[in-house]
């Protein structure tokens, strides 16, 4: 994917505005499918890569599956219908085993956004928008946790127990942009991981991405690094998704001239890993598009981070944005989109004392249709809206999201959900 730091720093070129059409994609929920829990294993269990030298983990394991801390999910909620996620096959599956697929955002730098992420825009996320996950991009430079670790994993625990309260799963996604090679702070990660997982495995709602973007490192050498973390997560959390990074910017290898095959050929030799993906429409064509159906038969996928620009930021490209998401609907690929932050989508200084109105981020079968806007108001420093048109009410039965509206008016006043299919507790029928 080329070199991603500006498209991640408030102090680049990209972080300076360039990303507001981004965060337009991604109201999300769960889809129950009567699809069987069948199919190939997810690889033997964790091989002995051993822990990072001078790492001592605490002496006692705890054990997941004991009760919801605290009064448990809201009825109704993603997590509490579905319950502990867990790999089956080339799937991501609930706690009865029926695959489903999440959709949600991404969080910018906790370090940076601080304003964003409140109770009340969280709610928003959760209800309005109807997100079935969260994901926090732990930065591990540019002034995250490096710089000051209690702070920001202090942050980290406080954001997991507010989805938790929300009934929204979170992926914790260990964001190190640089360098390339993730054995350079093997300790840090193994001691971030060790006290979330221990705090928050009996939580059931937490989705461990240990590596956001390997570059110019062979796949051996990442997968090494998973084989040594995955055991420090497994003392407390044995079941819970654990999220590999795949080298050359999580593009399966693409973007270095390989593809999906070095990861089939030579998978991480652990239960429950799910390897990422991610793609920026405007400039991830076809060979990236093709990588990811053909690696979705064959190992599960799981794409953390996507928007509808190009790498840098630059242009839209809605109409592959739309391949892309139907395809990802068709093959059931969990998905987050880049990004619910103040530089996205919200300005957290405007937003003390205001109302964090709802907004309709998609609808089945609708037709992008820049227009004028349906909410006269919108949130100051957003995107001029667009209008979503030629969309009927949610059906139950819609298949496929495709195209995606920037904020507009409440969906309760609109009539429409920003979601999907009812969430109804209980396995998938069939």
């Amino acid at each position: 994917m080329g070199d991603l730091r500006d498209r991640r720093s408030p102090g680049g070129v990209a972080g300076r505005g360039a990303w507001r059409a981004v965060g337009a994609l991604g109201a999300a929920f769960v889809i129950l499918l009567p699809v069987s829990a069948s199919g190939p294993g997810a690889g033997p269990r964790p091989g002995a890569g051993g822990l990072p030298s001078g790492f001592a983990p605490p002496p006692a394991a705890l054990r997941s599956g004991g009760a919801w801390p605290e009064r448990g999910p809201p009825a109704g909620s993603p997590v509490a219908v579905n319950g502990r996620l867990r790999v089956c096959g080339t799937r991501l599956c609930n706690q009865h085993g029926a695959p489903v697929q999440l959709r949600g955002m991404s969080a910018h730098g906790l370090q940076w956004y601080r304003d964003c992420l409140t109770r009340r825009s969280l709610e928003a996320l959760a209800r309005d928008w109807r997100a079935d996950v969260l994901r926090l991009p732990v930065y591990v430079h540019e002034g995250g946790y490096a710089t000051d670790p209690r702070r920001i994993t202090d942050r980290v625990h406080r954001l997991i127990a507010q989805a938790a309260a929300l009934g929204m799963y979170v992926v914790v996604d260990w964001h190190l942009l640089g360098p390339g090679d993730p054995h350079r702070h093997l300790g840090r990660a193994a001691t971030f991981f060790t006290e979330i997982a221990r705090r928050h495995a009996a939580r059931g709602n937490v989705l461990y991405e240990i590596v956001n973007e390997p570059y110019r490192v062979p796949w051996a050498r990442v997968r090494d690094y998973a084989e040594r973390l995955v055991p420090v997560i497994r003392r407390y959390d044995p079941r819970a998704p654990v999220l590999v990074g795949t080298r050359g910017w999580s593009s399966l290898g693409v973007s270095e001239n390989s593809d999906e095959r070095e990861i089939v050929n030579a998978p991480v030799r652990a239960d429950d890993i799910m390897y990422t993906f991610h793609f920026y429409a405007g400039g991830h064509g076809r060979p990236y598009l093709d990588a990811l159906s053909r690696a979705a038969d064959r190992i599960p996928v799981f794409v953390t981070e996507f928007g509808t620009t190009d790498p840098e930021g630059r242009g839209d490209d809605f109409g592959r944005a739309g391949r892309y998401l139907d395809l990802m609907a068709r093959k059931k690929i969990s998905w987050v989109n880049w990004n619910y932050s103040d530089v996205s989508v919200f300005r957290g200084r405007d937003l003390p004392g205001r109302p964090v109105r709802g907004h309709r981020l998609a609808a089945p079968r609708g037709r992008l249709d820049q227009g004028p806007a349906a909410d006269p108001r919108p949130l100051p420093g957003t995107a001029p809206p667009a209008r979503l048109t030629a969309a009927p009410p949610h059906p139950a039965a819609a298949p496929i999201v495709r195209l995606i509206a920037v904020p507009v008016a409440h969906p309760a006043a609109a009539g429409v959900r920003g979601g999907g299919l009812p969430r109804r507790p209980g396995p998938a029928p069939g």
